[in-house]
């Protein structure tokens, strides 16, 4: 409502003693709300002048420039609202289209994904044929692997027979080291190389057990190794024809931006174990409960909700190369 400038005059009586006095008030609703200074104890002969022009305006030029400077405030707020639901509206957009679709909720509670990038799902067609590979000892380019392995091992000692109770010193349970691979396939022995060779630092901190206090009775470090790799794939759901675990879809998003996500976050939860088996002071029949307590906190960290590879991983911080 405008306001409106109005004038007290005094009464005939006090017109000698006294100059004009003028105020403003703003009247929202004449019949309901009482004029300033119009209360029960006023005298009933005041009467009061219209405004005049001049104050009319001015009060009206005062009453514009407040609505203004509100209605600016309300704009720039706006704006900033507007701006803010754009950046995420293509921050949505580029989750959609550029790497992976958001997670959807299914009916037992688990999280699928809606779509995958075409390199996603060629990643991810290359991992699942890994998984299908087993340890053939029959195969050169098997028996070759696990020379390597070997070699980057143990770089000054000479390499054995591909049967000998010396591979028990790697880890292996028997002195035949292709027993040991079982669920875990060719893919494990293909982890503990890719270990070797791109944080070997860590790799032979583990392979020699040269941190904390040690039991008696260790866990092997190959064996291990392969279970391992095995506990990934069950926790990624990887054999499945469709992915339904929340750790699953987290994972093949890193696919987009890391063709070997699989074989780094191996390396990551292998330092995860030793360390929980330090912190636990675990010995070798306590393996399985470590491994699991192991996955549980990959799955927790790899839903943080903030993870775009797996070097955002916090334990990824405890390797070193």
């Amino acid at each position: 409502m405008a306001s409106k400038a109005i004038k007290r005059r005094p009464c005939s009586s006090e017109s000698d003693k006294t100059s004009e006095k003028r105020m403003e008030t703003t009247v929202s609703d004449p019949v309901t709300e009482p004029l300033l200074g119009n209360g029960p104890h006023e005298e009933k002969n005041k009467r009061y002048e219209p405004a005049t022009r001049s104050d009319f305006w001015d009060g009206t030029r005062e009453e514009c420039l407040r609505w203004a400077h509100l209605l600016s405030i309300f704009i720039a707020q706006s704006a900033r609202k507007i701006v803010n639901a754009l950046s995420e509206f293509g921050s949505l957009i580029a989750r959609l289209f550029g790497c992976s679709s958001a997670p959807q909720s299914s009916q037992n509670g688990q999280t699928v994904p809606l779509n995958l990038s075409p390199l996603q799902v060629e990643r991810l067609k290359l991992l699942r044929q890994r998984l299908d590979v087993p340890y053939d000892c029959s195969s050169v380019k098997h028996q070759d692997a696990l020379k390597e392995l070997w070699r980057l091992a143990y770089p000054n000692r000479q390499l054995p027979p591909l049967k000998s109770d010396l591979w028990k010193d790697m880890g292996w349970q028997n002195s035949d080291p292709s027993t040991d691979f079982r669920a875990g396939g060719f893919l494990s022995l293909e982890n503990l190389i890719y270990f070797a060779r791109n944080y070997p630092d860590s790799f032979h901190r583990l392979l020699h057990k040269a941190e904390g206090k040690r039991a008696e009775w260790e866990y092997p470090f190959a064996a291990g190794g392969v279970n391992i790799s095995y506990m990934l794939v069950q926790m990624l759901d990887l054999q499945s024809g469709k992915i339904s675990t929340k750790a699953g879809v987290h994972f093949v998003q890193l696919l987009e931006d890391d063709e070997v996500a699989f074989d780094n976050l191996f390396c990551v939860a292998f330092q995860v174990l030793d360390a929980q088996w330090l912190a636990r002071r675990a010995s070798y029949m306590e393996f399985n409960e470590v491994l699991k307590s192991t996955r549980v906190q990959l799955e927790k960290e790899l839903t943080m909700g903030c993870i775009s590879s797996v070097q955002d991983l916090p334990s990824f911080r405890m390797l070193k190369r």
